[in-house]
């Protein structure tokens, strides 16, 4: 992915970044304000399609309200799960991210430089200032998600997450899609993620929203063992 190269291509800075003692001028005002946690649940022109809670949901939360209102919400969506993907694979990224005792001007430079390099847009680049300056780098992975939990909703989609001992044929996969689909009704889109997990034995287990359906032959196997655990009771004759 161009994006992710060029992210990557720019982690060497760091290294002339974390060296320099210069100094930034202080974040202009609107810009804090523009994202604060504080703040969105002011925001009505824009609804958000699903109540986050907790920090990082607050930030993804503002997040999307910025990008819904610049028209930029796909946009955003790659270019945050483009420096995701970048910070996973660089081990100076992942350490910087994680390190508050690195200056807040230093991270903020940062993430300046890595922005103008990989040509994000201004929403995406004051979202990750505003992250820097709060020290909250270190969770862009979880506020990732939950941003994409959002833009997920706000195109219709449901996330399916079927975990395998091995990966389905696509023909299976095609029809538990078409299941769950009937299953969910007109205006939702099934997405499907698979994962592989030897450890439940055989069957399937299938997530979505605050449901989970588990029909591994771990789950029979542990019922089976509670019931033989159980007394049995005789009558009396």
């Amino acid at each position: 992915m161009a994006t992710v190269s060029r992210i990557r291509s720019s982690l060497s800075v760091f290294n002339k970044i974390l060296r320099s003692n210069s100094q930034l001028s202080p974040p202009h005002p609107q810009l804090s304000k523009g994202f604060s946690t504080s703040s969105v649940q002011k925001e009505q022109k824009v609804k958000v399609p699903l109540a986050l809670f907790g920090g990082s949901g607050n930030y993804a939360s503002a997040l999307y309200i910025a990008a819904v209102k610049t028209n930029a919400l796909e946009k955003v969506e790659s270019e945050i799960l483009d420096l995701v993907e970048a910070s996973k694979k660089a081990d100076t990224y992942f350490q910087f991210t994680k390190d508050l005792s690195v200056p807040a001007e230093t991270r903020v430079k940062a993430i300046n430089e890595i922005c103008t390099q990989a040509k994000f847009s201004d929403v995406t680049k004051h979202f990750l200032v505003v992250l820097a300056e709060n020290g909250r780098l270190r969770n862009l992975d979880t506020i990732a998600k939950r941003f994409v939990e959002l833009t997920m909703a706000h195109k219709g989609e449901v996330k399916v997450t079927v975990t395998s001992v091995i990966p389905l044929p696509p023909e299976e996969e095609r029809e538990l899609k078409e299941t769950l689909q009937e299953t969910l009704g007109q205006g939702k889109k099934v997405k499907v993620e698979q994962k592989v997990d030897p450890s439940i034995l055989g069957g399937l287990v299938v997530e979505f929203g605050q449901k989970v359906f588990d029909m591994s032959i771990k789950s029979r196997a542990r019922q089976m063992e509670r019931f033989l655990r159980e007394p049995i009771h005789f009558g009396t004759l």
